[in-house]
């Protein structure tokens, strides 16, 4: 689920131009964050990605991307199985992307 109340808020704080910069910067975070994720061998590794994805996440209202990373960060944490929640969000990401980079500008003029 996309939180579209948020980035209405967004939008609505940083207008036309502004809007477009944290766009710009989320999906540079994110690329980074997804190689960083791929990458990762260790579960202190894969920690410190799902962490850090999980903050961009939140910053554009990705709520489900979000949790997936919550979870996966946790178990990490915990040394448990977090592979399922590395795959779920490999899935997970581009699809909500996908529908955010279609509906973002319909939603934001009735979200608020």
């Amino acid at each position: 689920m996309i939180n579209w109340a948020h980035v209405a808020e967004l939008y609505a704080e940083f207008g036309e131009d502004g809007f477009a910069e944290v766009l710009q910067v989320f999906m540079s975070e994110v690329t980074e964050g997804l190689a960083a994720l791929q990458a990762a061998q260790s579960p202190g590794e894969h920690r410190n990605s799902f962490h850090f994805l999980k903050g961009a996440a939140l910053n554009l209202g990705f709520q489900d991307v979000a949790a997936i990373c919550d979870e996966g960060e946790i178990l990490a944490a915990r040394n448990a199985d977090f592979i399922s929640q590395k795959a779920e969000f490999m899935i997970l990401f581009p699809s909500t992307f996908a529908r955010f980079e279609q509906e973002w500008r319909d939603r934001i003029t009735t979200a608020g």
